[in-house]
């Protein structure tokens, strides 16, 4: 990797100040991606600005919400009592990525604002209309993703906690790569009172999206036979080695069944 300056800074301001004065830093959180870029030389900071002494772990309910801070670990969330007794798909999603050691050393802020399009975790957000909590401003999920890697963080804005409401049933599928474990497909659904809330992963050029097709049937009946006769159109898939575009759209329908049923 190239050369750069490293920074630990002990407060989030601190942190925001050494990423606004320097447009060429980077922020460091798991580091699960951002380390093997840094060794690939595909990235060259000026310098790298750790964020693990912020104290922005840590996961707390509050009435209706599941609080979760930005730097908690995959290993934290998948042994969480509280999220497992609440959001049971999010557990079970957290407990699906990469491998052990990519599960305690990765975090959910770190996957949220790096917005991989096959990352597992936008998909729950999304789906449980979560709202994110950065330095300065909050924002919807549904206009924090927005295409692929791209979010709405401005330079030098840190991600510090992740708010997600507690719906009557989750539950989270995933069609995984067998080498990487990420998603070629991923299906979270969320039934609130009002509304059923769906999103996928790993399959669109465009990242992670809701299909409002399969929201408007299950919320009518959430069963999976609701969604039964509904195609998802290929134009926007992913085509790649492990799976083209029109295999994507079969699967889409084939895993949003499988998590509509565990769900129930």
């Amino acid at each position: 990797m190239y050369d750069f300056a490293y920074e630990k800074p002990g407060s989030v301001a601190d942190a925001v100040k050494l990423l606004s004065d320097d447009m060429e830093a980077k922020a460091l959180a798991g580091g699960q991606t951002f380390i093997p870029v840094l060794k690939q030389r595909l990235n060259k900071p000026t310098s790298v600005v750790d964020l693990s002494k912020l104290g922005l772990s840590g996961i707390t309910v509050s009435g209706d919400k599941v609080i979760i801070g930005a730097m908690t670990t995959h290993a934290a969330i998948a042994s969480s009592p509280e999220i497992k007794a609440r959001i049971p798909g999010l557990q079970y999603q957290a407990a699906l990525i990469g491998d052990e050691a990519v599960r305690h050393r990765g975090t959910m802020g770190g996957s949220l604002a790096n917005n991989d399009p096959a990352a597992c975790y936008p998909s729950a957000l999304l789906a449980l209309g979560g709202t994110i909590k950065t330095d300065r401003r909050t924002i919807t999920a549904d206009e924090f993703f927005q295409g692929m890697f791209t979010t709405a963080l401005e330079p030098g804005e840190i991600i510090t906690s992740v708010e997600m409401p507690i719906p009557e049933k989750s539950a989270y599928e995933k069609f995984r790569n067998p080498a990487s474990r990420y998603a070629i497909v991923g299906v979270f659904v969320a039934k609130f009172p009002s509304a059923v809330r769906l999103a996928i992963t790993g399959a669109s050029q465009g990242g992670v999206f809701r299909h409002t097709a399969f929201e408007t049937a299950l919320s009518a009946n959430f069963a999976p036979d609701a969604i039964a006769g509904i195609t998802t159109p290929a134009d926007d898939l992913n085509g790649d080695i492990h799976a083209s575009a029109e295999y994507r759209a079969h699967l889409i329908g084939v895993v949003a069944k499988r998590a509509v049923a565990k769900a129930t």
